[in-house]
């Protein structure tokens, strides 16, 4: 297992455009019975109510979300470009069957009570503070439903709190 740091949210300085949307991220939450992960690449960050937030999209039918919805919690982790092959193993294989994490050769470490993706060079640990589900009608552009749900499987915008950054 690595060994990371706690640092000041107010020192990171990253893009978040290329680190989410390029670079990816591991979506994991759980306890330590059992957790999941998932690669994402649709989020964000910024502020909201006053806190400094991610805000991050999961589909209905991810193994995932029902971590998070359970929990409360999750973290989100980033791992370097050579663990590119994992992420995308970790994006296309369901854990609901099958011990993916593992199979994946990657390793789960807790922090607070939250697991993260020990591989990842920057680790946020994040509490929701809110769920909401994308619905069609919400949409103003009728191309996106058809473009990102033609098999209506939608996602649910989670809006959460970082608690804790932590980097190697």
């Amino acid at each position: 297992m690595h060994t990371f740091q706690e640092i000041d949210i107010e020192q990171m300085e990253v893009n978040p455009f290329h680190m989410i949307g390029n670079d990816w991220m591991l979506v994991t939450a759980g306890n330590e019975q059992k957790a999941n992960t998932m690669t994402a690449s649709w989020g964000g960050m910024g502020i909201m109510w006053g806190k400094n937030v991610v805000y991050v999209f999961i589909r209905d039918s991810r193994f995932t979300k029902e971590f998070i919805d359970r929990e409360g919690t999750f973290s989100l982790s980033f791992p370097e470009e050579k663990y590119r092959k994992e992420m995308k193993f970790l994006g296309a294989v369901s854990g609901r069957n099958e011990d993916k994490i593992s199979e994946a050769g990657v390793h789960v470490g807790y922090c607070d009570g939250v697991p993260y993706i020990d591989e990842g060079s920057l680790i946020l640990l994040c509490r929701v503070l809110s769920a909401t589900p994308i619905q069609p009608e919400q949409f103003k552009d009728a191309g996106l439903d058809e473009a990102w749900y033609s098999s209506k499987d939608y996602h649910t915008m989670y809006i959460a709190e970082i608690t804790k950054l932590m980097a190697r």
